[in-house]
């Protein structure tokens, strides 16, 4: 399928978008879908709620589609991806001797918030560094034993792109009995991801990156095996089995992902998500994945060509939609700065800059991202 890039992405003259690790840009599907919305609830209040559901209903498919899960019942709408690691988080009954295994260069969502669960349940966070090992994989592995009740691991990680071997992940922990988190946001929308093949039992990602999305909406994941094993910490009217009867007394979850939703959704963000993971899909999550590793290849060889220096593992099992480089002989935070106010998009990471293209980016704003780098005085 053929389609026009320019249109979907009109981004103003001079704008180069290499921030999509970042916060990225809706295509205009999803500014139009908005539009819509916008007017048809302005003209028609909640006369068309039927017609909001629908839309509902088919992002759960998408989502389901996205990331091979069983069914769309298994899929959450949450706000962002904290809100899903922490519903993981306080929701498992830990116990004393428990510890947990996540990596110290994590963004601070997948950090924090198992080092704040020490001093609420007694438990054991154990903080690796991923670079103590030959393998960043056997740097979790090595801190893991029989107490380990779960490990937490980014499926590329924020700064430098690294791309984990979930497979090998899923695999020690399965055979281990170890519950395994996912945060898939630098993943989800530019590298195909499948429960199939690589079991999780919690998967989380906000749609404002490579899922080209609005902020304040995401989808989350949860194993239907160990759904009923996480205490639930907020409570509403939807996430009730029988959200519909509002006087009913004798109440329980619902028994599906939704009891992991309070209360009323972002339909306005569902909507904009909606439009861009349809685009997604039709593009091919497959066919995106080739193109925006062509894209990283052009601008590595590019870099190289330059004199810049690689961050990021470019090994073709590792590298992901991110490479992060630095200018040697210069303060990298203030070609940054420079950068920024050129108009490039980009995000300052690990001493460097961190560029990360998506499928439909041009060779010529990969082009001229490098000559700003490299003209910078």
């Amino acid at each position: 399928m053929q389609h026009d890039w320019t249109h979907e992405f009109p981004h103003r003259t001079g704008l180069v978008h290499l921030n999509h690790a970042g916060v990225a840009p809706w295509p205009l599907s999803a500014a139009r879908a908005v539009a819509e919305f916008a007017s048809d609830n302005a003209r028609h209040g909640t006369e068309h709620t039927a017609k909001w559901k629908q839309t509902e209903a088919e992002l759960r498919q998408a989502c389901r589609q996205l990331i091979q899960a069983e069914s769309p019942g298994d899929i959450a709408l949450v706000k962002n991806t904290s809100e899903g690691l922490s519903i993981v988080a306080y929701g498992i009954a830990w116990q004393s001797h428990d510890n947990v295994v996540f990596a110290r260069q994590e963004f601070p969502s997948n950090r924090v918030l198992w080092q704040s669960l020490q001093s609420r349940f007694g438990i054991e966070a154990r903080c690796v560094d991923l670079y103590q090992s030959r393998q960043p994989e056997e740097a979790l592995f090595s801190q893991a034993d029989r107490h380990t009740r779960l490990i937490s691991v980014s499926a590329v990680q924020y700064d430098t792109g690294l791309c984990m071997d979930l497979e090998t992940i899923s695999d020690f922990c399965k055979s281990r009995n170890i519950l395994l988190c996912v945060d898939a946001i630098q993943a989800l929308g530019a590298t195909p991801f499948d429960l199939v093949s690589t079991p999780a039992d919690f998967v989380m990602a906000d749609s404002h990156k490579w899922l080209l999305g609005p902020e304040g909406i995401g989808l989350f994941y949860c194993n239907p095996e160990v759904r009923d094993q996480l205490h639930l910490n907020q409570f509403g009217w939807h996430m009730l089995e029988d959200s519909s009867n509002f006087e009913l007394q004798k109440w329980k979850p619902a028994s599906d992902a939704r009891r992991f939703e309070c209360g009323s959704l972002n339909y306005t963000g569902i909507h904009a998500m909606h439009a861009s993971l349809k685009l997604l899909l039709d593009t091919g999550i497959s066919n995106i994945h080739d193109m925006v590793s062509s894209n990283i290849s052009y601008l590595y060889d590019k870099s190289k060509e330059k004199g810049l220096r690689i961050i990021s593992d470019m090994d073709r099992a590792r590298r992901s939609g991110i490479l992060t480089l630095q200018r040697p002989g210069i303060d990298n935070y203030e070609l940054f700065r420079y950068l920024l106010n050129s108009g490039v998009l980009c995000a300052y990471r690990c001493e460097g800059i961190r560029f990360s293209p998506h499928f439909y980016t041009s060779r010529e704003d990969i082009d001229c991202a490098l000559e700003l780098t490299c003209d910078y005085v």
